[in-house]
């Protein structure tokens, strides 16, 4: 593609503090803005959002159809007598009434942007809804000028262990998924082993596959303020993002217990902080918290100009994935933690995008359950601390090359 030349964006959400995926969302937005080329966004976060120098959109439910009527009808039954008939109807038709009617109002609304005449057409999503992706879908006209972005496994039943949840409606949304393989003219991953791992499913996807990374774009600061709870002076060890019920805590906290008994003196200036969401970890949490006082958890979201002053300011950002053989995730907080030019301290299986990355020489990797050699590295990383906290650096040009506009635009010109 030249510059100069337009594309529509359909996103699920450009509310920067919904989501990570959101985020990531976002700075692909602007980037494609950066480099030059003509942006439209159709989002569906339902309420006016508004992006710098980006023409967009709000994307308004469709009311008062079958579908619509469906699933308020479905709500109100459940609000009543509790009884959650969501699975079911998922199981029949694959998706819920809620779905279709969201994907109806995505399609009209894309019908009304004909008049843009755009030269590629992308779809991104968030979380497992993928519903700009199936709006497209039902719109032929575009399928030869749209990049459908993939950003994680889907369905759900094609997730690497340990996560093993299996849908409602699992064989039909794996038939639209494979429909979309073979119908959009590109498709796009923000990691290599995502590529590779949905081509095992998908053979298509081989074929239409390129990577472009989740993006580090321009961030504006408003506030400029460190949240109060976080010490700066300290040595600060910082993982923020949702642990979820397969990303167990336990393997980094007891790691940092440990490098705390080996360094007594450590105590009056280490400190972990895990902030995000981690409901399913509540209690073990809270264990922690009342045996190590040097451990903060701030166990719900917190906003995204707080966290990245926070990934800014720490020592050392840590990136923890599942215990598990693969994890072709790229986290959506990779660029940021790029951008922070700190130490990133990863724990992850050895087939990791992230490792991938970073590189067999990078010297602050372990698997997530090893605590002992959690330790060292915490140990290590201490250490160059006190002789100077400006040795503390990742000092990675070409990971900061790779998820710059720069990079993104020699991947968007080459496409054919």
């Amino acid at each position: 593609m030249n510059k100069k030349q337009k594309i529509l964006v359909i996103v699920d959400s450009i509310d920067i503090d919904d989501s990570s995926g959101s985020k990531a969302n976002i700075a692909l937005i602007h980037n494609l803005q950066t480099i030059g080329y003509i942006i439209r966004v159709l989002h569906y976060t339902r309420k006016e959002i508004h992006l710098k120098d980006i023409t967009c959109y709000s994307i308004p439910e469709k009311k008062w159809n079958l579908m619509y009527l469906l699933s308020r009808t479905q709500r109100l039954f459940t609000r009543y007598t509790k009884l959650n008939l969501n699975s079911f109807f998922e199981g029949l038709f694959g998706f819920s009434f809620t779905f279709f009617n969201d994907v109806n109002s995505i399609k009209k609304a894309i019908s009304k942007e004909i008049n843009f005449q755009p030269n590629l057409v992308l779809t991104l999503s968030k979380g497992a809804s993928f519903r700009p992706h199936y709006a497209v879908l039902k719109l032929p006209s575009l399928h030869d000028k749209w990049m459908a972005y993939v950003h994680d496994p889907y369905p759900f039943h094609f997730y690497p262990r340990p996560y093993n949840w299996v849908e409602s409606g699992y064989r039909k949304k794996e038939r639209f998924f494979r429909e979309v393989s073979k119908k959009a003219a590109y498709s796009a991953f923000p990691s290599l082993l995502l590529k590779d791992w949905m081509g095992s499913y998908f053979p298509n996807f081989l074929k239409t596959g390129i990577v472009i990374p989740h993006q580090q774009s321009q961030i504006t600061i408003k506030g400029n303020k460190l949240p109060s709870y976080f010490e700066s002076s300290k040595f600060s060890l910082l993982h923020a993002g949702n642990l979820m019920k397969q990303r167990s805590p336990k393997g980094l906290i007891e790691g940092f217990k440990l490098f705390l008994k080996n360094n007594q003196h450590a105590k009056k200036n280490a400190r972990l902080y895990l902030i995000g969401n981690a409901s399913y970890h509540k209690v073990l949490l809270q264990q922690y918290e009342q045996e190590i006082s040097e451990l903060f958890v701030k166990s719900e979201n917190e906003n995204f100009e707080s966290v990245y002053l926070m990934q800014l300011a720490t020592s050392v950002n840590v990136i923890l994935e599942s215990k598990s053989e693969i994890s072709p995730f790229l986290p959506g907080k990779f660029p940021h933690c790029v951008s922070a030019n700190k130490p990133i301290l990863l724990l992850a299986p050895y087939y990791s995008e992230t490792r991938r990355l970073l590189g067999g020489n990078y010297p602050y990797i372990s698997e997530v359950d090893d605590v002992t050699e959690i330790a060292v590295l915490i140990e290590k990383l201490y250490k160059l601390w006190l002789e100077n906290s400006n040795n503390l650096k990742l000092n990675r040009p070409d990971l900061e090359y790779y998820i710059s506009e720069k990079y993104l635009e020699e991947v968007i010109v080459n496409l054919r």
